[in-house]
C-alpha cells in the first residue's frame, strides 16, 4: 500500500502545535490590574460577599458543614440567622431549598448575627482571658522550676520574656 497522503516530503519538519498556539496561550494571562479589579468586586464567585452591617450585632458566615462547630451549638450560644427582612436587598441571596431554607446562605454557608455585647465578651475570653490563663500556668511551672533549682543548689536562668509572663493586663480591643 502506498498511499502519497501519508508521506512526509524531503527536508519539511511538521509544524509544532505547541509553538503555532503559543502566542494563544501567552496572551491569556490576566493582569495585575485586573486582578485588583476582580479582587475588588465583593460578589467574586470565590469568596462570600461581605454582610451589611447591622447596628449592635456583628455579622459573620458560619458553615453547615464542620460537625465540631455545628450550626445548632452556634445558636445555642447566641447566634442568630440573618433573614431576608434583616438587610434589605438580599433577598437573592436566600436558600430556596433545604434545611435552610429562606435564609441568607451562599452554598454551605449561613449568614449569622450575634449581639455585639455577647461577641465582645466572647472576643475577650478568647483573646485576653484564656491566653492570660495560659501565661499564669506558664509562670507557675517555671517558679516551680526555679524552686527546684534552688533546693538542689543548681540555677535556673529566664530569659526577658518570662518577666512579662503572667503580668495581669487590661484587656484592649478595637471593635470599629
Amino acid at each position: 500500500m502506498n498511499d502519497e497522503r501519508f508521506k512526509k516530503p524531503a527536508g519539511v519538519e511538521r509544524e509544532n502545535r505547541a509553538m503555532k498556539d503559543r502566542a494563544v496561550t501567552e496572551n491569556r494571562e490576566i493582569s495585575d490590574d485586573e486582578r485588583v479589579a476582580m479582587f475588588r468586586q465583593q460578589f467574586f464567585q470565590s469568596s462570600l460577599p461581605d454582610l451589611p452591617k447591622i447596628p449592635g450585632w456583628h455579622m459573620c458566615w458560619l458553615t453547615t458543614t464542620n460537625p465540631r462547630d455545628s450550626i445548632q451549638t452556634r445558636i445555642r450560644l447566641g447566634y442568630e440567622p440573618v433573614k431576608p427582612e434583616d438587610v434589605p436587598g438580599w433577598e437573592y441571596a436566600t436558600l430556596k431549598t433545604g434545611d435552610w431554607q429562606g435564609l441568607i446562605g451562599v452554598n454551605e454557608m449561613l449568614a449569622f448575627k450575634l449581639p455585639i455585647s455577647l461577641y465582645e465578651r466572647y472576643m475577650t475570653e478568647a483573646h485576653h482571658d484564656a491566653p492570660l490563663r495560659e501565661e499564669e500556668k506558664l509562670t507557675d511551672t517555671a517558679e516551680f522550676l526555679e524552686q527546684q533549682a534552688k533546693s538542689s543548689k543548681s540555677r535556673l536562668t529566664m530569659g526577658d520574656g518570662n518577666m512579662e509572663i503572667g503580668q495581669y493586663r487590661e484587656a484592649q480591643f478595637d471593635l470599629s
